[in-house]
């Protein structure tokens, strides 16, 4: 059976911590691979080598770095579909899906070619008589990247990409659960021309996590996950005395007007609500048709569109509209929820509970679900289900319909499908959620801006890739610079204007 180590100094090492994790095909629900968890003492020696290898690293003339960020961006279009392969053969997702996981991962690596632009400082000059006065970006030297198991490629270079490109080393913490896409990235990097221990994968649970947070060298904590987890790692980094990022769960809202074109929004909700089995944070679990007729003419089309939805293996190619949930623990709970649901009141339109592939039996295939008539107060829509789910709150009136997605606890994306412009800015203009999609269902943000979410989505003052990004992963240092032409001037004791 496959064992998959770790990445240290260049190159892949075996585990001493003696523990280990299975790493499931979640089609079949068989143990493909088992992955090492390492321990305290592996992290600190990954972190002190790290450290030693950063110093010529930061050192290094930023276009220099920039040159790396360009061959890996070449390597990872010639590696893609073997990148692909491995997130589906681990995570599940559909083959075109995983593309796209290391195409969006691959467009930040673009943005960071141009790092010596982004990390450029300020200058003034005479800031006073023979003063001048500059700030310089500098890198915080060893930062860490906590990634979760739904997008093994695309989240990784999310947070590698600008923390090499501004110099630090950087200590990469994958989901054990389809560890091997993030070692093969690691593979790139070298071969891209980035120098050994700059780029440390290091595949653990809690322990490693643990012994991140409390390990004094690190500077910065990367996260993305469950809300639960962000809270823990946000609150436990800055302890510490860490800058921190950390990215938790959402519960995306679609509002659907009575105006908006309603097989535009049927097609957007059907494939942001069940691409991907639901395992997206940004994936849309709640539709808001706003008025009962627009809700059952929604429903209506919905319907049909959702029955005809195929579920399978990757391996059945374009044939297959979403694969299995990642682990027999997200199926149950996610089966879990759908009878919590029906116990509460909601109306179960598409039954997706008996759904069975033959030949895959074993596999953690959930069929898709469609609720109507569901409540705020209902745990399906305060909770993350993270599956083939979508729930339907239907909304009186405009004013009601936002008041949901501003009132509930997450505040990740959300869209509006309208024809009306004025409705359309309105609720750009209002909404208190950090991503917005008008007739967008998904409203991920290009590599260029930056991606983020607000209340219990997003825990710290600075979001993931864009220029946010190169400010998270530098410190800014500001000189004054005084070169004396000559004028004796006597001690000064407190503070004065320079001109």
């Amino acid at each position: 059976m496959q064992q998959i180590g770790h990445w240290i100094d260049g190159k892949h090492v075996a585990g001493t911590s003696g523990r280990t994790a299975d790493v499931m095909n979640p089609a079949t629900g068989e143990v493909q691979a088992q992955v090492a968890l390492a321990s305290k003492a592996e992290l600190d020696a990954a972190v002190a080598s790290a450290a030693k290898a950063q110093r010529a690293w930061g050192a290094t003339n930023p276009q220099r770095r920039a040159r790396v960020m360009m061959e890996l961006v070449r390597l990872l279009n010639r590696d893609m579909d073997k990148l692909a392969e491995a997130i589906s053969r681990e995570h599940g997702k559909t083959f075109p899906d995983a593309k796209g996981d290391v195409q969006r991962g691959l467009e930040v690596i673009e943005f960071c070619i141009g790092a010596p632009h982004l990390l450029k400082g300020e200058f003034t000059d005479s800031a006073g008589p023979g003063i001048d006065m500059y700030s310089m970006r500098q890198p915080l030297g060893v930062v860490a990247g906590i990634t979760p198991f739904n997008f093994p490629a695309m989240i990784p270079l999310w947070k590698m990409g600008p923390a090499l490109a501004a110099g630090n080393a950087m200590i990469l913490k994958p989901s054990e659960r389809d560890p091997s896409c993030p070692m093969m990235l690691a593979e790139l990097c070298q071969e891209a021309g980035l120098p050994d221990g700059i780029l440390q994968v290091i595949n653990g649970d809690k322990e490693a996590v643990d012994a991140i947070l409390d390990n004094e060298v690190v500077q910065a904590v990367g996260f993305v996950g469950s809300t639960p987890i962000a809270q823990y790692i946000y609150s436990r980094a800055t302890a510490n005395g860490k800058r921190s990022q950390c990215f938790g769960g959402a519960k995306n809202h679609m509002i659907i007007m009575p105006d908006a074109d309603l097989d535009q929004a049927a097609d957007a909700l059907v494939g942001a609500g069940y691409g991907a089995a639901g395992e997206r944070c940004m994936a849309i679990s709640v539709a808001v048709p706003v008025g009962d007729e627009t809700a059952d003419r929604l429903i209506e089309k919905l319907v049909p569109r959702i029955e005809a939805l195929k579920v399978g293996p990757y391996t059945a190619g374009n044939d297959v509209d979403f694969g299995p949930v990642v682990t027999a623990a997200a199926k149950a709970n996610i089966l879990r929820l759908v009878e919590t649901g029906l116990a509460q009141g909601a109306k179960l339109v598409v039954d997706g509970r008996d759904f069975s592939l033959q030949g895959y039996e074993n596999g953690y295939f959930v069929g898709a679900h469609l609720f109507d008539h569901v409540t705020p107060d209902m745990d399906i829509y305060k909770t993350e289900i993270f599956g083939p789910v979508l729930s339907t709150v239907r909304a009186k009136s405009y004013e009601e319909a936002i008041g949901l997605a501003m009132d509930h606890e997450y505040g990740n994306g959300t869209a509006i499908f309208t024809r009306d412009g004025d409705t359309a800015r309105d609720f750009a203009n209002r909404i208190n959620i950090g991503m917005v999609g008008i007739n967008v269902p998904i409203p991920v943000p290009l590599a260029y801006h930056t991606f983020g979410g607000w209340k219990k989505s997003g825990f710290g003052d600075l979001n993931q890739h864009g220029p946010d990004a190169f400010r998270f992963y530098t410190r800014t240092k500001t000189i004054t610079a005084r070169w004396p032409s000559g004028i004796k001037e006597g001690a000064a004791f407190n503070f004065k204007a320079m001109d």
